[in-house]
């Protein structure tokens, strides 16, 4: 089956004109798996994992990168850039790539996943390591572009938000109506405030749970976080450029904010690979974390609803961390006794 894309498959909700490039990687139309014993702990009636990890680069951010990046082309853009944990990095390389752009990427020094790095410099973008965090990093290329002549390619480019949204759609078309409620990982915040949009258009109205990890929650203090700590790298960010759009999504939805110690994400991520069966990052396992520890604060909170986690990465994102969190090999054993040791 050849995937549409998104630039194709929405054309008619998104921003493009006759001019707009029909660049794609087939982004999209990514999975709802059922998960019914982490359904059954969260006390709601049906859990679906949103697996955005089926993105060709192994991310949601796909669904937006190939709507900036396209826009930039259309706009005649030959360099663009963007400052990332790792996840932006390497969709923003392929699609440039794509589409015949030069990419440069910033990242804070220490605290990016060496396989998205990996993934960035095999489509061909230049890595400047900048001493400071993300926030740092975001600062630095924002003041670069307003100059002009450099293509912005981070969440506050419209466009990206644009393409995001339409995770919301494929939800409500997938299950034949809105779920109850909808929990997703919150770091730069960008990701929640297009849900969002995706479910006003529609004209549905349902809570969104924005889960933050403990170390790194600015939108659950309401303050920024100077030296965010986590071990979920995707979402470790401080202050989140979409900052005011998040809480104005949270609000208007009915929803909320909250945040999870490491420890229950590392649970939440062990869990959904041993019983739902599938490898995400830990920043994918925060939502289901997050749903977990709002049904013990509450419980009967979620009785016979349907409710969806979005999970934004593939857990071949962070391989470090499946290896950290992995049982070391048992000892060889000769030929003759694999029968018993299969037993």
């Amino acid at each position: 089956m050849i995937r549409a894309g998104v630039l194709l498959r929405w054309r008619d909700r998104l921003p493009v004109t006759p001019r707009t490039p029909a660049l794609t990687l087939g982004e999209g139309d990514t999975p709802l798996v059922a998960a019914p014993t982490l359904a059954r702990d969260i006390g709601c009636a049906e859990l679906w994992l949103k697996v955005e990890g089926q993105n060709p680069t192994g991310s949601f951010k796909d669904r937006g990168m190939v709507v900036a990046v396209a826009k930039a082309s259309e706009a005649g853009a030959k360099l663009a850039v963007c400052a990332s944990t790792g996840n932006t990095s390497a969709s923003a390389a392929a699609y440039c790539a794509a589409a015949g752009i030069t990419c440069r990427v910033v990242v804070p020094e220490g605290k990016v996943a060496l396989g998205k790095l990996a993934q960035a410099l095999a489509h061909g973008a230049r890595i400047v390591v900048l001493r400071g965090n993300f926030d740092t990093a975001l600062s630095a290329v924002r003041a670069l572009t307003a100059r002009g002549g450099i293509a912005l390619l981070n969440s506050v480019n419209p466009y990206r938000l644009e393409g995001q949204k339409t995770a919301a759609f494929e939800i409500v078309e997938s299950l034949g109506g809105p779920p109850s409620g909808l929990a997703l990982p919150v770091g730069n915040a960008g990701n929640i405030s297009a849900y969002w949009r995706g479910f006003v258009e529609l004209g549905m109205q349902l809570p969104i749970y924005g889960i933050q990890a403990a170390g790194a929650a600015p939108l659950v203090s309401g303050a920024p976080v100077e030296h965010p700590e986590t071990l979920a790298t995707a979402i470790r960010i401080g202050n989140p450029a979409s900052w005011t759009l998040a809480v104005q999504a949270q609000r208007e939805s009915g929803g909320q904010f909250a945040a999870v110690p490491d420890e229950e994400i590392v649970a939440a991520y062990k869990r959904l690979a041993a019983e739902a069966g599938v490898f995400c990052e830990p920043a994918s396992a925060a939502p289901v974390a997050g749903l977990l520890r709002l049904a013990r604060e509450r419980p009967g909170r979620f009785a016979g609803q349907r409710l969806v986690a979005v999970l934004t990465g593939h857990g071949l994102k962070d391989p470090q961390a499946a290896i950290a969190q992995a049982p070391p090999l048992p000892e060889p054993v000769p030929a003759g006794s694999i029968e018993e040791a299969l037993r």
